[in-house]
């Protein structure tokens, strides 16, 4: 029997790496210290960060200054998952989704706007940390994040300043929707999802990274998501994206396409008559392969259509490069290019090209994986090229030698 692989709810690219702040080289140390020591010291440097917050809820520059520090050095502790239920402890989530917005004007304060999305910037920041661990993603939101997290989002009118603190919302986002499906419900409710897909059109490659991410977290294992997200026309601009040079946005984009098409035989064929099949097909070369995998599932999944697809797959081209990543060193490149080939296989039209392209070989090879996963996938693909309708054409008794013979 076919093992379907699973679609990964995975956010952002490369396992949110390079989420950087920058302090001051004091500070650094004397987190690095305190950290390291931990116990009393560590609490009382998070709650005095808490009562910073607590008390400058202002426009004055002193205020947001030191407003601006105490999210960063929140964020720092909550890298350390370790430290988060201590931050969480002393009371810290309602405060940081407290300056998730801007505070209120004052006289004389419109022209000020002192480190203007800075203090929002670094909450969202802090709270993204802190979603990581799946028991504070309801507390966050019922604290009133989202909301503001998606009134954030909406500050791509205000120009480049706000880039930053529009990418660390969509990014918070992923961490507090990650494999919760009520909460990604209540983000589409709060009408973050044309947001995101217009902020698929930012000038700012990290912006469109950040909200291609969002997208195919909301979009997984969500229905009404998925169909939102179509309905809003984010196909052309995905689609797009696949031909990106710049790797982390083709491997979120493959990834948003991937989460939409899982399980959904309307949103396939919508997906291929938008014109997908040649990109996703094109990445199967890419020099990342993250998105490689991402790809060869997904021409898996397009390949449980109909037999026309799965010969306009053969046809573009993907035999060649499939059968180059059953040779990839990482196992789940291999894993993915095997599912693709054994879907292919299935129709004995394209049998011979797979075994005359040298299929064959690579896949007895994954035969004696330890991966289960993998070996399985193995054998359905040369179940496929062995069987080819019960013998009816020459190629598949020769076939069935072959594999009964290693």
């Amino acid at each position: 029997m076919e093992q379907q692989p699973e679609n990964v709810d995975d956010g952002s690219f490369l396992e949110r790496k390079g989420q950087k702040r920058k302090l001051e080289e004091g500070d650094e140390r004397e987190i690095s210290a305190v950290a390291a020591g931990g116990g009393h010291a560590l609490l009382k440097m998070i709650a005095a960060q808490v009562e910073t917050l607590n008390s400058t809820f202002s426009w004055k520059e002193a205020d947001r200054l030191v407003a601006k520090r105490a999210t960063i050095i929140l964020a720092e502790i909550a890298k350390n998952e370790d430290f988060v239920d201590a931050i969480v402890e002393e009371g810290a989530v309602p405060v940081l989704v407290k300056h998730l917005q801007a505070p209120p004007y004052s006289d004389g304060d419109e022209a000020q706007k002192s480190f203007e999305h800075e203090v929002e910037k670094g909450s969202a920041f802090a709270l993204g940390y802190l979603a990581i661990k799946p028991e504070y993603q309801k507390l966050i939101v019922d604290n009133g994040a989202l909301p503001h997290l998606v009134n954030l989002l909406k500050r791509n009118k205000d120009g480049h300043s706000s880039r930053s603190v529009i990418r660390r919302a969509a990014d918070a986002i992923i961490n507090l929707a990650h494999e919760n499906n009520s909460i990604k419900s209540l983000v589409r409710l709060e009408g973050g999802i044309p947001t995101l897909v217009e902020l698929l059109e930012f000038d700012d490659p990290k912006v469109q990274r950040s909200a291609a991410g969002a997208l195919r977290t909301l979009a997984f294992r969500n229905d009404d998501n998925k169909n939102q997200i179509l309905d809003c026309n984010a196909l052309p601009m995905l689609i797009l994206m696949l031909g990106s040079e710049d790797a982390a946005i083709h491997y979120e984009a493959v990834g948003v396409i991937g989460n939409l098409v899982h399980s959904s035989v309307n949103i396939k064929k919508k997906v291929l008559d938008a014109g997908a099949l040649q990109p996703v097909i094109g990445l199967l070369s890419s020099c990342c392969s993250e998105s490689r995998r991402e790809a060869a599932l997904l021409l898996g999944q397009f390949a449980s259509a109909d037999s026309d697809c799965k010969a306009h797959i053969v046809q573009r081209g993907a035999v060649g490069p499939l059968i180059e990543m059953l040779q990839s060193p990482e196992v789940k490149v291999k894993e993915m290019s095997a599912f693709a080939l054994g879907r292919l296989a299935q129709d004995y039209h394209n049998q011979a090209g797979i075994a005359h392209r040298g299929g064959l070989e690579p896949l007895l090879k994954l035969l004696d994986s330890k991966n289960r996963s993998l070996q399985h996938n193995a054998a359905f693909a040369l179940y496929g090229l062995a069987d080819n309708e019960g013998g009816r054409r020459p190629e598949a008794s020769r076939w069935k030698v072959y594999c009964s013979s290693n």
